[in-house]
């Protein structure tokens, strides 16, 4: 199985950028693991948060294949413990799912077209954070959850 993250807007703090490296890195001993990054939209200052969340929706879809298993990071989706997104994983590997593409999409979130596409919505927290942060986040909650998978000692329970 293969994973990607898919991002809109580019990552600016270097600490988080270091996180994600690391924990990218880590991920490497488990799964073949991608992050991609859509650039922000330009002017996106004169345009409505719907007309950005079009636009931003066309530039994810272009980037998704028809067998890609889709989950948005959405506020509204199910929120897992770690044990229950690594069993969500595993299940995924069992059934022999080829390719998933987990996406974080722009500040006001996906257009109708993208919530369509999904196979699933993923929620981290009830709280808000900012999209680089759920970056970090989401990296580092991939990585336990292999480890959870393999019986190491990263995941205390």
């Amino acid at each position: 199985m293969k994973v990607a993250l898919l991002c809109v807007g580019k990552t600016d703090e270097s600490f988080i950028k270091m996180g994600i490296e690391n924990y990218a890195k880590r991920l490497k001993h488990y799964v073949h693991f991608d992050i991609f990054v859509i650039p922000d939209i330009k002017n996106a200052r004169h345009l409505t948060q719907e007309q950005q969340k079009t636009r931003e929706g066309e530039l994810i879809l272009k980037q998704l294949k028809n067998g890609d298993f889709v989950v948005l990071l959405d506020e509204r989706g199910k929120a897992f413990r770690s044990l229950e997104f690594a069993k969500f994983l595993e299940q995924k590997m069992v059934g022999s799912v080829q390719h998933v593409v987990f996406i974080i999409g722009g500040p006001y979130g996906f257009s109708e077209e993208v919530y369509e596409r999904a196979n699933e919505q993923l929620s981290l927290s009830k709280m808000t954070f900012s999209h680089q942060m759920i970056r970090l986040f989401f990296v580092e909650q991939l990585y336990r959850a292999f480890t959870i998978q393999r019986g190491e000692p990263y995941h205390h329970e």
